[in-house]
């Protein structure tokens, strides 16, 4: 524990000019009389304090002059009667104790130092749980008066230095309690100060408010550990994070890998949907439910409604329609109820089993556009291939129109139910059809018929005018019905006119109206589809409408109300994109950092945002914040497409930063690019234009030999690349740059073998490389290479290598001995000249 320590001229037995020992009475029961002055020992003067002359007439000093000390026990301790309680706690101010400043008078000598040695074994005992005895033993009074005098000092400093301990914890414990009532203070009747402060009424009374239990989300404590870290741009999506084997390095991985994995759940569901009886034991502790495998066996045998409903629950089509015609073939009547389920799982299936619904994106093959598209018709269609299901079509005389036309009984779920199946699964003139039906027979529909009957408008009308016509005429009935128009239903309205060019881009803003009329708050799908009618297929669109919807969008949180809704930041990114516009994009990236909304994207589309996103950042940024981004969001959150890296190419060459090619040549190979015909043509183009210092060079020269092994057989069964003259050329003219001089004129001979012919540049180069290495013979064999094809440039190398390269006399003949094909055939023309004279 720690023991506070005052200066030496404010410790116990102290005083500002020497030791002195304090005038105590002996402890037990009996009483003292001890006169203290103060007066300083030693010395004549009065030590000056304020209120001196007060204080001695109106306070006693430490000990007054009668006192009765009780015996100390823990009750008398804990109250503060005895000798180091009432030291502790009589006027002393906080953290510091009073002490006699005059030495006792000769009378007295004694009887201070009995106290002395008294109070020290008082305090002794008192801190070890023992009585205090009576009266010093005899020894202590046959000392010398000196060694008395030195004992008695020691003990008042000991007494002292427990006082302290005392005085600190009692005013600790004063201000560390709570008031809990009158009755809860213990007071002494020796301490007026703790009097005063015990009976003051103005105590506060402080009120404990407990709070209400707050009940926390399951997930509470894992997502505040996951705020609390960032994302890695060195790591890969967490899915693939089990097994570092299969870590993705390109998007055609990271597919195959994902697909590979979801089949692998899809086959353990097949083996215990078809074997249940191998897997009724559950060995999972504790077990969780929703993560244990579905029981899809029927439990109830025999044919019965209540079999037939388990398996309409168990969403078994094929039996559920066998076990309907049975209970029709033996006469057994089915409800009602029993029948609408039933139709409605046939329908939503389509007569085929359950099966994982793949997702699809919708494709812009069925959006016209045009100036006067009001007024142009749309070209015919085979509306086969409709954007409700990638599941079976719709087919004639189906289970579901079967068993719907032997219903005796027909209410409005039941044709809703055949209007919402046929527009699923592509027979929207049916559909349309059924609800003429539904009117005729005095029936209302839901607002999901609705929505999906507005959704089918564009396939059952031809032109733009018409097909919003039937719109109208469709909200125009909800409204008789009084049926209550939805988020999805004005969702509904702006997708078909997606399908109507000028008319759609009219009446949008419009239906937005409308939407704020009726204080319905429109999804990131009413934004994608205001964003695709405006600006898909327009010659000069404007930013306002984005600017708009990115200023609606920007602060807000996002919850998915509308399967549309993952549409929108790919949709945004590619009209900022056709825009040109780098504070947009920064702006929908804002909007897809905030809260939740990062989640609207999937793998695919969020490939799709970020290749968008890095393509316009390397159009229209600075290269350093291009290599930025390319850095934390390249392998982590896309992989780059090869448009991305051209596009990052074609920035290193606007910023003259072509040093960074090797770089980017490395994550090509790693993404698998390194077989792009288009990719590895813009590499040798970029990095044999210009003259760069000698180490950038040899880092060329290495990009170029592996360009070279692309193009060699490595092994059997992988097919090599075809040389092109123009990557022949830059190879070449790259090899020569860096002093290969051998294997620059082996990729000259290649010329020969795929019968191209090399460029006078290339030429130039190889030659100014043998120059530079000293290697004449590669300059003769030059010389004779375009000799033999034939090049005009033949003369000038054989003038250079003359002049320019210390030629022996045996290089000297076979440089002289070079036949050129233009001699050759002048002699061949000359002698048949000849022979017609």
């Amino acid at each position: 524990m720690y023991k506070p320590r005052l200066p030496p001229s404010r410790r116990l037995g102290h005083g500002p000019t020497g030791p002195h020992v304090p005038a105590c009475p002996a402890a037990g029961r009996r009483k003292a009389a001890v006169g203290c002055g103060a007066r300083h020992a030693g010395t004549g003067s009065t030590r000056h304090h304020p209120h001196s002359s007060a204080r001695s007439h109106m306070e006693p000093h430490l000990i007054s002059s009668a006192v009765y000390m009780p015996k100390d026990t823990p009750t008398s301790r804990r109250h503060g009667t005895t000798l180091g309680g009432l030291m502790a706690i009589e006027q002393s101010p906080p953290g510091r104790l009073q002490l006699p400043l005059e030495a006792p008078r000769h009378g007295q000598h004694h009887a201070v130092l009995a106290v002395g040695r008294g109070v020290g074994r008082a305090g002794r005992y008192h801190r070890r749980g023992g009585a205090v005895p009576a009266s010093p033993p005899l020894e202590e009074w046959c000392r010398p008066p000196a060694q008395r005098a030195e004992r008695g000092a020691m003990a008042a400093r000991r007494v002292g230095a427990g006082c302290w301990q005392r005085a600190l914890g009692l005013s600790l414990s004063r201000r560390c309690r709570l008031p809990r009532g009158p009755d809860s203070y213990r007071s002494s009747s020796s301490s007026p100060a703790l009097g005063k402060t015990v009976d003051n009424s103005q105590v506060t009374q402080e009120e404990i408010v407990l709070p209400r239990r707050k009940t926390w989300d399951k997930l509470a404590v894992l997502q505040t550990l996951a705020s609390t870290v960032k994302r890695d741009p060195t790591a890969a999506h967490y899915m693939f994070q089990d097994d570092p084997f299969l870590m993705p390095r390109n998007a055609a991985n990271s597919r195959l890998y994902s697909l590979s994995k979801e089949s692998g759940r899809n086959a353990a569901k097949y083996i215990i949907k078809n074997f249940p009886q191998y897997f009724d034991k559950t060995f999972a502790e504790p077990n969780i439910p929703c993560l244990m495998p579905e029981t899809l066996t029927p439990q109830t045998e025999g044919v019965s409604e209540e079999a037939l409903r388990e398996r309409i629950h168990l969403r078994m089509v094929k039996e559920s329609v066998d076990m309907f015609d049975q209970l029709l073939q033996a006469g057994t009547p089915v409800s009602l109820e029993t029948t609408n389920s039933l139709l409605d799982l046939v329908c939503f299936y389509g007569d085929g089993e359950p099966t994982p619904e793949k997702e699809q994106e919708e494709k812009g093959d069925l959006e016209e556009s045009g100036v006067n598209a009001s007024e142009q018709k749309a070209p015919k269609r085979q509306f086969q291939r409709g954007s409700q299901s990638s599941g079976p079509r719709w087919r004639e005389n189906n289970h579901a129109e079967r068993i719907f036309k032997i219903m005796p009984e027909k209410n409005a779920h039941s044709y809703c139910t055949m209007i919402r199946g046929m527009v699923k699964h592509g027979a929207y003139s049916k559909a349309y059809d059924m609800y003429i039906d539904l009117l005729n027979e005095r029936h209302k529909a839901d607002v999901h018929t609705f929505n999906a009957l507005i959704r089918a408008v564009p396939y059952l009308k031809e032109r733009f005018v018409e097909r919003w016509e039937l719109t109208k005429d469709l909200l125009t009935h909800m409204a008789q019905q009084k049926v209550q128009p939805t988020l999805l239903t004005f969702n509904s309205v702006l997708k078909s006119l997606r399908r109507c060019g000028g008319v759609g881009r009219t009446m949008s803003l419009f239906v937005l109206k409308e939407m704020e009329a009726l204080d319905i708050e429109p999804s990131l799908a009413s934004y994608e589809h205001l964003l695709s009618v405006h600006y898909k297929g327009v010659d000069a669109p404007s930013s306002d409408i984005i600017s708009e919807v990115l200023n609606e969008v920007e602060n807000r949180s996002f919850t998915a109300q509308d399967p549309d809704d993952a549409n929108f930041f790919t949709t945004a990114m590619q009209v900022c994109c056709d825009l040109k516009d780098i504070k947009l994009a920064y702006q929908l990236n804002k909007a897809l950092e905030k809260g939740d909304n990062w989640k609207f994207l999937d793998v695919d589309r969020s490939n799709g945002y970020w290749s968008k996103f890095f393509s316009l950042l390397c159009m229209m940024e600075q290269i350093e914040v291009v290599l930025k981004w390319y850095k934390e969001t390249s392998s982590s959150l896309f992989y780059p497409s090869p448009k991305n890296i051209l596009d990052l190419l074609q920035a290193l060459d606007a910023a003259n930063q072509l040093e960074m090619i090797p770089s980017v040549w490395e994550d090509v190979k790693q993404l698998g690019f390194s077989r792009r015909q288009d990719l590895l043509e813009e590499f040798l183009s970029l990095m044999s234009r210009d003259q760069h210092p000698s180490e950038i060079q040899q880092a060329f020269a290495k990009c170029a030999e592996e360009i070279k092994a692309v193009h060699e057989p490595a092994g059997p069964g992988q097919v090599p690349l075809e040389w092109t003259g123009s990557a022949l050329g830059h190879v070449v003219v790259l090899f020569s740059r860096a002093g290969r001089t051998q294997d620059a004129w082996n990729m000259m001979e290649h010329f020969q073998k795929i019968n191209r012919i090399p460029t006078d540049r290339v030429m130039d180069e190889f030659l100014n490389c043998a120059k530079q290495t000293n290697c004449p013979d590669e300059a003769i064999r030059m010389v004779k290479l375009a000799a033999s094809l034939g090049l005009p440039l033949s003369q000038k190398l054989k003038s250079r290598t003359e002049e320019e390269f210390e030629l022996s006399e045996t290089q000297k003949k076979a440089l002289e001995s070079i036949k050129w094909d233009g001699d050759s055939s002048d002699s061949d023309s000359d002698s048949s000249d000849s022979d017609r004279e």
